[in-house]
């Protein structure tokens, strides 16, 4: 009896078991198919890529300090002076540093923010000699009859007799490097504005060494990232040049054509209102373009030629200064960054749209030549020297017509009319784009060697 009862005891928590395993395996399959229903519905995860290496590199500077620390041989110390032309030569040689393509890409990519810290460095000196040594204001009044000048030479050992007179009282060496004509373009007036823009350049120099020593000894980027052709493209065109183009436009609408209107007709320029004030005061802006007052009601309309009385399509010289229109300049500007910043959004990165390079290039065939483009996407992505050569060939060939425009299409007030600035900047440009198409064929030597 007592055994009988233990049977049907055990068979009850057989059956009770059995029960609750089904139960749960029925939960387990419900909750697996929605599971599976929900990731049939739910959008993937994005795929999270880590590009950079952090602390790749300590910081050193004894390291620094040692003469030709990145050359075995160098490091040794001077045998004869070849040492010293070695370790000017092979500094910045940095396929004979290593091997190593990633180590390669860091190093030319942070000597690149050291380009644009010197460039900033280049451009405040500038400015600042147009602030001390220049006489821009008395130029601005009348620039007929001012030659431009920001250089004064010393009386030391009779040298002073370099000095010449400019017109208006003022002796100097004439200058013929453009600046004064792009300086009133842009809309300066004074010589306290070109202070703040050289301390402004000084500040974005010391910047770009920042980010030089942040993106080699901080946040390194992986060979990966130097090799995301469309992501680059996709950010070069729509960051660089596209938002580039957008905020020189919204200068020269904003600050620019209001104040070269006013120094056309004439008014001093210590009676025209300053930049801050025509951004921030909409009316004195409307004073000189009425479509101001309608704000951006015309633009989401599409009413667009309400802002035809500054956004022009004159064609042509401004006969009072002999550039280019400015208004057409201003115009010229937001149109390509419209273009520049759809550009921007055409090639394949993240969601699966858009063109790829490597489809392009292996999808072309020519008449001649066939397949001629097989093969190119993985030269340009693995040799630095095969893609610089290509990007200096084109960028030679762009100076030389920038040479042919500026004296044919004068871009800046006055420019026309300073005879010894158009040579000089025809030929600095013809030089300049002669040069780059040298080193393009110097690069194309290195890739093919």
């Amino acid at each position: 009896m007592i055994d009988r009862q233990r049977t049907n005891h055990n068979e009850k928590i057989h059956f009770f078991g059995s029960s609750l395993n089904l139960l749960l395996a029925g939960l387990f399959v419900c909750v697996v198919r929605k599971e599976e229903d929900l990731m049939i519905i739910r959008s993937p995860e994005p795929e999270v890529k880590i590009l950079v290496d952090r602390d790749p590199i300590k910081t050193s500077f004894e390291q620094w300090a040692k003469p030709g620390h990145f050359s075995r041989t160098i490091a040794k110390g001077p045998d004869t002076t070849t040492w010293i032309w070695n370790l000017h030569a092979d500094a910045h040689d940095f396929d004979s540093h290593t091997s190593d393509l990633e180590e390669i890409s860091r190093k030319v990519f942070s000597a690149h923010f050291g380009q644009l810290s010197i460039i900033f460095l280049w451009l405040s000196g500038m400015y600042f000699h147009g602030a001390r040594f220049s006489n821009y204001e008395a130029w601005l009044s009348d620039p007929t009859h001012i030659g431009p000048s920001a250089q004064v030479v010393w009386p030391i050992v009779g040298q002073e007799i370099l000095n010449g007179d400019v017109g208006g009282g003022f002796r100097g060496i004439q200058i013929t490097s453009g600046f004064f004509q792009i300086w009133r373009a842009s809309g300066i007036t004074s010589e306290l504005q070109l202070y703040c823009t050289a301390i402004g350049a000084l500040i974005f120099a010391s910047l770009m060494l920042f980010a030089g020593w942040f993106h080699y000894h901080k946040a390194a980027p992986k060979l990966a990232w130097f090799q995301d052709v469309e992501s680059m493209l996709n950010h070069h065109l729509a960051g660089l040049l596209g938002l580039g183009s957008l905020s020189w436009a919204g200068h020269q609408i904003h600050v620019s054509l209001p104040i070269n209107k006013f120094l056309d007709a004439g008014v001093d320029p210590k009676e025209i209102p300053l930049p801050h004030e025509f951004i921030l005061n909409r009316d004195l802006l409307a004073q000189l373009y009425p479509s101001f007052n309608e704000g951006a009601t015309p633009f989401f309309t599409l009413n667009w030629s309400k802002y035809a009385d500054f956004l022009t399509f004159r064609g042509g010289l401004d006969p009072i200064t002999g550039g280019l229109w400015l208004s057409d300049t201003a115009h010229h500007h937001l149109a390509i960054a419209i273009l520049f910043l759809i550009a921007g959004h055409m090639y394949k990165t993240n969601w699966g749209i858009g063109h790829s390079l490597k489809d392009i290039l292996e999808a072309h065939k020519g008449p001649f030549t066939g397949q001629g483009h097989k093969g190119l996407y993985e030269i340009f992505t693995t040799s630095w020297h095969a893609q610089l050569s290509l990007n200096l060939a084109m960028l030679g060939s762009l100076t030389i017509i920038v040479a042919h425009h500026m004296y044919s299409m004068p871009p800046y007030p006055y420019l026309a009319t300073d005879y010894g600035t158009q040579l000089s900047l025809f030929t600095h440009h013809m030089w300049i784009g002669g040069f780059l198409i040298v080193g393009a064929a110097a690069q194309c030597s290195h890739f093919l060697s």
